[in-house]
């Protein structure tokens, strides 16, 4: 009985030599360790790879560097810069055992399907389970900060603004967040559109927004004030520390690329490429943005400070355009990332339900635009109730303990796989191995260390709730389960390669 149960839990799917010789024009589907293929759905290859670098750099620079400076200088002062390159490590060091797990894994569930195939079926659905928290919470999250600046857009050009009762979460003063959820709305309907059509529509929001902020950059280094920097860490590492795990939530979205595995063309070269490409951009734009904005703005006066980019480029220039376009460019990008989290939490809900983990409703697929049509519209109604009622902060957190969560179980899986799999043909692997994915192991496990206890207590509480769908539905209406009570059973890992 203990045998079967622990058979069952660590069972794995989607081997990688299955899905590895896949051709770029199919996508693969989901395997049992006996190289059988399950019932599945099939999403079109459509996206190219500027298109996926985009999906990265759009899933990334958003709602965080928009308002997160107000929360991390006052925690850090002007040594939030070494926050956000170490915020930076992390991910660097993480977006490298994604890219190996990538390009021999190039599946449309991300860190849930790289589990799936290393670590097994119960480690998997947690991680799904993270999943949700980092890309449907994460959603709802950054549609809350959309608000904002909306309001002093509409204020700055049309004289008027949704009001506090319709604008804000209960718990902050309001009754419902009307415009996180419309966001949220316009959100689903583009993605009902196709992939492709969304990733054109993102790449286009990527461009602008990283327009805005270059000419925030711009405009703020002309005010530039080096004694802003004379006390550059007035509460020490602890205060970097501390601004680091807060300054994380910026970088999450990077594995939305990984997410897109089934539908990018030649997967194996596109998702490396893109990971790297989408970290280089989105650290060099943090880094200039938090220089600029600190040294146009004494550190002690960003405490609470609302749409703090837009309002240090007015206080800078005297002038309200600057600051309008800057919100302007802020309503775009917060537009694109929540595009991109919903499109990720799609993605990994369609492999789950593929997979048999979750209802077989949320892999049906839409004959005319191929994408999953009835998935969509439930993550759309979940994440917009979410966005209009639930407050920043909680939301903020839990999406950043789910993704480290699942970040440091890839890691694990790059040494899991290396060990099981060595054979395995990679398009990428990681340098530095096996010291790198060890370095993004403790890495992950530190920023979670410094998150608050109340987080990880919500955070214990999700994962115990995860456990208990999992053993009392998803263990009984696995794929996997399916196969096995068919006469041929393979065994519990990869299938080893044929002898030449």
């Amino acid at each position: 009985m203990t045998d079967t149960l622990a058979h069952r839990m660590f069972r794995k799917s989607i081997p990688a030599d299955a899905l590895t010789s896949a051709d770029a024009s199919a996508s693969p589907g989901p395997l049992a360790s006996d190289g059988a293929p399950s019932e599945q759905g099939h999403l079109r290859r459509s996206i190219s790879t500027f298109q996926l670098t985009m999906i990265g750099v759009g899933g990334t620079i958003g709602t965080g560097i928009f308002f997160i400076l107000s929360e991390a200088v006052p925690e850090a002062g002007p040594a939030v810069i070494a926050s956000f390159l170490l915020a930076a490590i992390v991910a660097g060091l993480t977006v490298l055992c994604y890219a190996e797990l990538a390009s021999t894994i190039p599946s449309s569930g991300s860190s849930y399907s790289y589990s799936y195939a290393t670590l097994g079926e119960a480690v998997a659905f947690i991680v799904g389970a993270c999943l949700v928290l980092e890309y449907g919470v994460s959603a709802a999250a950054v549609a809350v900060g959309w608000s904002e600046y909306l309001n002093l857009l509409l204020e700055g050009t049309v004289g008027w603004q949704f009001p506090e009762a319709l604008s804000l979460a209960p718990d902050s003063g309001g009754v419902i967040n009307l415009p996180a959820m419309i966001l949220v709305g316009l959100c689903v309907l583009l993605l009902l559109r196709g992939a492709s059509e969304s990733a054109r529509a993102n790449a286009i929001m990527v461009i602008i927004k990283v327009s805005v902020l270059v000419l925030f950059i711009a405009v703020g280094l002309t005010g530039f004030q080096t004694d802003h920097f004379s006390q550059f860490a007035p509460f020490g590492f602890a205060g970097v520390s501390v601004a680091t795990g807060s300054i994380f939530f910026s970088f999450i979205g990077l594995d939305a690329i990984a997410t897109a595995g089934e539908e990018v063309h030649n997967p194996k070269k596109s998702i490396p490429i893109a990971l790297m490409a989408s970290l280089a951009v989105v650290t060099v734009v943090y880094l200039l943005v938090a220089v600029a904005a600190i040294g146009a703005q004494p550190w002690g006066e960003f405490e609470g400070q609302k749409a703090g980019l837009a309002t240090i480029l007015e206080n800078l220039t005297g002038s309200q355009w600057p600051g309008l376009l800057l919100a302007a460019g802020a309503v775009i990008s917060i537009f694109s990332v929540t595009l991109i989290c919903l499109y990720g939490q799609t993605r990994i809900l369609f492999a789950m339900g593929r997979d048999g983990l979750i209802p077989k409703t949320f892999s049906r697929i839409d004959r005319r635009t191929q994408t999953p049509m009835v998935n969509t519209v439930i993550v759309g109604v979940v994440v917009a109730v979410l966005a209009g009622v639930v407050p920043l902060g909680i939301l903020a957190d839990l999406t950043s303990i789910g993704t480290l969560v699942a970040f440091l179980l890839v890691s694990v899986g790059v040494m899991v796989l290396r060990r099981t799999a060595p054979e395995l043909p990679r398009g990428f692997k990681v340098p530095g191995y096996p010291i790198t994915p060890i370095l993004s192991v403790i890495a992950c496990a530190y920023v979670i260390s410094g998150l608050g206890q109340v987080t990880l207590i919500a955070f214990v509480i999700w994962a115990g709730a995860a456990l208990v769908f999992y053993f009392s539905w998803s263990m009984k209406h696995s794929a996997l389960e399916t196969l096995a009570a068919a006469p041929r059973i393979g065994t519990d890992g990869p299938t080893p390669p044929k002898e030449a």
